[in-house]
């Protein structure tokens, strides 16, 4: 029998884009957690962010932070060794970004010597934070923590983000724009994360089928490189324009898009049925 594993974005998919709420999705989380389906988050979250909302939603599967900045998988996940850029705490993790005090200096260096203001999440305080997000202080205190990727709070104009953009290229950086803001990474990104991880879960004697779940150009990476890639709405009640010949267009508003999807597929896989091809 096939596996599947779903992979999904969190921040205006899973989460609500302007509240951070989950109570939509639960009846998709229902769906995978009765079906025994692994649900990835991939998202720009940090591993801060990321573990409060695996705790609360009682989620033990691994776990994808900064935009492909590494993977998170729990000591004993898989009943093989695991070949890790290092342990820490009760992970082994796959690092794939570079470190982020790196990434901050470099882009101060950068931006300076271009003339173009640039503020970061290094920058600023957990208020700060807070106030440009709607975050709670707990929770901007836990975005914060970045390991493998820099935040910008600054607006750039068009002209600004393209100078900063080929400035940093020969750093191995990029710049690239989210649901809010600018980030800047190495060159990892969620796909290539997602592969990594996939090969893991290809260990095992079953097929592996994957799905991917975002709302967002940012996770075009991921998209491109699942089985099933979906698309939920975004808050304007629109998908975003990607081009994949195989992506699916599911109605709904993130967490809202994001159950329907779950259901649409694998409401029938407690039955022995596969995944619907319609959404």
């Amino acid at each position: 029998m096939t596996r599947y594993v779903v992979f999904t974005d969190l921040d205006g998919t899973l989460l609500d884009h302007d509240t951070y709420d989950y109570s939509e999705a639960l009846l998709g989380l229902s769906v995978l957690k009765r079906t025994n389906i692994p649900l990835v988050f991939c998202s720009s979250k940090t591993r801060s962010e990321q573990e409060v909302l695996r705790r609360v939603l009682d989620i033990s599967h691994p776990f994808i932070v900064e935009d492909g900045g590494a993977v998170y998988i729990e000591k004993e996940y898989f009943h093989f060794a695991v070949d890790a850029s290092y342990d820490k705490d009760d992970f082994h993790v796959l690092a794939f970004g570079l470190p982020y005090e790196k990434i901050r200096e470099t882009v101060k260096r950068v931006a300076r010597t271009l003339g173009i203001a640039v503020k970061g999440y290094g920058d600023v305080t957990p208020a700060d934070i807070a106030e440009a997000t709607g975050l709670s202080i707990e929770a901007a205190t836990r975005a914060k923590a970045r390991e493998f990727e820099e935040t910008l709070l600054s607006s750039l104009t068009p002209r600004e983000t393209k100078r900063l953009e080929a400035a940093l290229q020969p750093f191995d950086l990029t710049l690239s724009r989210g649901g809010r803001f600018y980030a800047v990474k190495g060159k990892n990104d969620k796909g290539a994360a997602a592969r990594a991880l996939v090969a893991l879960y290809a260990r095992g004697q079953e097929p592996v089928t994957t799905v991917g779940v975002g709302d967002s150009y940012n996770d075009l990476p991921l998209l491109s490189v699942v089985d099933i890639p979906i698309l939920v709405q975004r808050p304007d009640h629109r998908w975003q324009s990607i081009a994949l010949s195989n992506i699916k267009h599911v109605e709904g508003v993130g967490p809202v898009g994001w159950s329907r999807a779950m259901e649409a597929l694998f409401s029938n896989e407690a039955h022995g049925c596969s995944p619907k091809n319609e959404l």
